[in-house]
Formats: structure tokens, sequence, C-alpha cells
């Protein structure tokens, strides 16, 4: 009886999670899949049903309409949308990794008294509204703004600096909300290193930023990979940021998703973009998950 209760214990444990990806996860995505399939309509909700139960599953199974995946390859403007969004997420992930390195580096090697608080400085933007600090961003970049204002006191620029509503305010926007994601596995990785490899290495006549290539990089792979893709992944759909502080010409695929689906009221097409989407999304995760079972073997 004790023995049941234990495999039926341990067996409800693994089942949480699965019913949890079940119900946030899995469940809406296919709603979305769904609605990909269906044609749009004058209505509410604004595309016509595919399948309305599953006893008309198969009848309605020839009714799947791929117009909807197609016309986003025939459309130039989703292709550059995506094209777009992976640019601007891949250099502010290099540019978040440039900064967020050091940081994590630094805070790692620090005195184990103050670690606690440098994590703090780290996790304490998190405890304001995201909408908030990105709309602090305008004041701070905008024409006369506090960062022209300062250039100018200083005498480094003649005439205000044009950042706001231009890709590089998207890339501060980002760089600034992500920088804890990446600095965070960073210094994970960076505070479990034994550094008695790098004084073993200076013995061994490395210099130090030999030391640092051949030894602290390489070990720090993990959390450069996990910062990464902590970063990469929620900047392609980022919507807030290019909506709040790029200009017209700054085209990221979370802003057409929310133009499909709140002015043109295309959700089949909007669906077929997030689906996409996601599909884009996926691959750097398997392949971070191949990377991690290769270096755990």
């Amino acid at each position: 009886m004790h023995a049941l209760r234990s495999f039926l214990a341990r067996r409800i444990v693994i089942a949480i999670p699965y019913l949890w990806l079940a119900v946030f996860f899995l469940a809406p995505f296919l709603i979305v899949l769904k609605i990909s399939f269906s044609a749009t309509a004058i209505a509410m909700p604004p595309y016509t049903p595919v399948f309305d139960g599953l006893a008309t599953l198969w009848e309605r199974a020839k009714d799947l309409s791929f117009d909807n995946y197609v016309w986003l390859t025939e459309d130039a403007l989703y292709i550059k949308a995506y094209l777009s969004s992976v640019k601007i997420a891949l250099i502010s992930t290099a540019i978040t990794l440039l900064i967020g390195y050091p940081l994590a580096l630094a805070m790692a090697r620090a005195p184990d008294r103050i670690r606690p608080m440098l994590l703090m400085a780290i996790i304490l933007p998190f405890w304001t509204s995201f909408l908030i600090r990105v709309y602090a961003w305008i004041g701070i970049l905008k024409p006369e703004g506090l960062l022209n204002q300062l250039l100018l006191s200083l005498g480094v620029i003649d005439q205000p600096l044009t950042i706001i509503n231009t890709d590089w305010a998207v890339y501060i926007g980002i760089v600034y909300s992500y920088l804890p994601f990446m600095v965070l596995p960073l210094y994970a990785t960076l505070e479990k290193m034994d550094y008695r490899l790098i004084e073993a290495a200076n013995d061994l006549g490395a210099t130090p930023l030999g030391a640092f290539w051949k030894i602290t990089v390489p070990l720090s792979v993990p959390g450069i990979l996990a910062g990464s893709l902590l970063v990469f992944i929620p900047a392609v759909g980022e919507f807030v940021i290019p909506d709040l502080l790029g200009g017209s010409d700054t085209l990221m695929i979370g802003r057409t998703l929310w133009v499909e689906f709140f002015y043109n009221r295309d959700w089949p097409v909007a669906s077929a973009v997030a689906i996409v989407l996601l599909l884009l999304l996926v691959v750097p995760i398997v392949i971070f998950q191949k990377m991690q079972q290769r270096a755990s073997s």
C-alpha cells in the first residue's frame, strides 16, 4: 500500500508541470493554430470557424486553408518584419552580452559580503512597472530630454541629438530592459567557476587576457548561451519598446502582429504570423537543449 501511494505521489508530481503546460501553452497554441487555418469574416469573432467540434473534425478537415501562410510569403511586409526583428534582437543581444559579461564577472569576483547588494541592484528594476521604465526613456532620449541637456551642458554636442523614434532608441530600451536576464545566468555560471584555474594559468606563463579567453570564457559558455536566449527570444517579439521608442521606420513583427489583430482585425493572418514566429523561436531553444545535452554527456 505504501509503495502504491509513493508511486501515485511521484506520478502526480510529474503530471502537474505537464498539466500546467497543456492548459497554459498547448491549449492556447492549438486555438491560435486553428484560427490561422480559418478565413477572415466580418463577424464576431472575425473569422470562419474550421472545427465546430470533434464530431465534424474529419468533415471540416478538407476546409483547412493555408492561404494565410502563403500570404505571409507573398507580402514583403511580413518578411521584412521577421528579418528586421531578428536583426534588432541579435544586435541587442550582442550589446547586452558586451555590457552584461563584465558586470557578471565583477559581481562573481566581488567580496562575499557585497554580492547580495549587487544582486539586489540588478533585480531592483523589476520592482517598477516595465511600461513605466520604458516611458522614462522617452523623457531621457527626447531632444529636450535629460541626456541631451547633459551633453549640451558639458559642451560635448552643439545641438540636440535625434535618438528617440530611431532604431538606436529601440536598442537602448531592449538592452536596458533585458540586461538582468543576461547578467543573472552569467553570474550563476561565473560564481561557480574554480578561480584556481586562473592562478594555475598565470603560474604557467599565461597573460591575464590569455587566461580569460582560454579559461574563463569557455567555462562560462553555458551562461552565455542561457543569457543570450533569455534576451533574444523575447526581443524578437517585442512590441512595447519599438512602439514607444521606435519610429515609423522601425519594423518589428510584434508591432505587425498587433496591427493585424487590433487594427485590421485579420485574426487568421495574425494567427499565422504568431505561429511562424513561435516556430522561429523554437529553433534556438532546440539547439540550446542539444548543446546542453552534449555538454552534460
